[in-house]
């Protein structure tokens, strides 16, 4: 009865937890089965969505936004709260990667469900890979698909000379967890937790890893802990098993450098772009350093009163390799 379009749009709109989008499509489901002749079944899908829409528990009142809430005291140094409306959809990655995020919101939105049947919501995330490639604004992509506040852990006001000092902080943000469910980020997350082998390190130093991988074990709380690293080699290994996921980063394919580009000059007039040729120029650009590059191109052409062309994206691509290598 349904198009193959309108049941991946009922799928799509289900796993974002768009109750109205997913309403819409079960309608136009509802209206083509009358149209062909099934108005039996066409009157059961109105109804039904008339009784979901007038339940009070219906997700769209679970996805309103969380109240908003400020650190206090202590961790006031050592959490920043922001409330980032950005979601997976922003995002341009690759396929298999955003299919992977979008596994983690399905299944904190139906922790519920999980829980009853003895499974638990992954909600440990290690995020690995090179610089500029979405590690962050992932975090803040899964913050803005659940209505949580995303509280970005300050490890520079968290790691203090006096190493007793760090654990008891560490203590409190984990405190902090339990209290307020949120998304708790730990960016940059090898300065807290390098390698215990190496050569240089200093048992507080070790005293303070091993802190943060008992916090971590023993963590009881509905929040998501996301943890990013550019240098996963430096990490140590036992940090890799308290974390129900490691997802790697890696630099974008041509196809998804190409789209991080297009959506970047969307606003702007473009020529006949030889997208071949930006492509060929856009490798080993991370997606950060490809935004970059077509802004770049987008600022020239705008003060020349002109578009955006290929040779001004390709020499905009090869300005940020030079940045880059200097």
């Amino acid at each position: 009865m349904a198009t193959a379009d309108q049941v991946k749009a009922l799928v799509k709109s289900h796993a974002e937890g768009d109750d109205e989008r997913f309403y819409a499509v079960a309608l136009q489901v509802a209206a083509r089965a009358a149209r062909s002749g099934h108005s039996g079944m066409a009157q059961e899908l109105r109804d039904l969505v008339d009784s979901l829409r007038s339940r009070p528990t219906s997700r769209s009142a679970a996805r309103r936004p969380t109240l908003v809430v400020q650190p206090r005291g202590e961790l006031a140094g050592l959490l920043a709260v922001t409330y980032p409306e950005t979601i997976l959809a922003d995002l341009v990655l690759d396929e298999r990667l955003q299919a992977r995020l979008y596994r983690v919101v399905l299944e904190q939105r139906q922790r519920d469900v999980l829980v009853t049947q003895g499974f638990a919501p992954e909600r440990r995330l290690l995020l690995i890979g090179p610089p500029g490639t979405g590690k962050t604004i992932t975090a803040r992509a899964l913050a803005g698909e659940l209505r949580l506040p995303l509280f970005s852990i300050r490890l520079d006001s968290l790691i203090t000379k006096m190493m007793g000092e760090t654990a008891a902080k560490l203590r409190l943000i984990f405190d902090a967890l339990a209290e307020t469910r949120g998304v708790y980020l730990f960016d940059e997350v090898d300065a807290l937790a390098g390698e215990r082998a190496q050569g240089n390190d200093v048992g507080e130093i070790r005293r303070v890893l091993n802190s943060f991988l008992q916090f971590l074990e023993q963590d009881p709380s509905d929040s998501l802990i996301v943890a990013a690293s550019n240098h996963p080699q430096l990490l140590d290994r036992a940090l890799f098993r308290r974390f129900e996921s490691v997802i790697e980063y890696p630099l974008p394919s041509p196809a998804v450098a190409q789209q991080v580009i297009r959506n970047r000059l969307a606003s702007v007039p473009i020529g006949g772009i030889d997208w071949k040729t930006v492509r060929d120029a856009s490798r080993s650009h991370s997606h950060a350093e490809l935004t970059m590059a077509a802004e770049a191109a987008a600022k020239a052409a705008i003060l020349t009163d002109d578009k955006v062309t290929t040779r001004g994206l390709v020499d905009a691509l090869s300005d940020r390799l030079t940045d880059m290598d200097r």
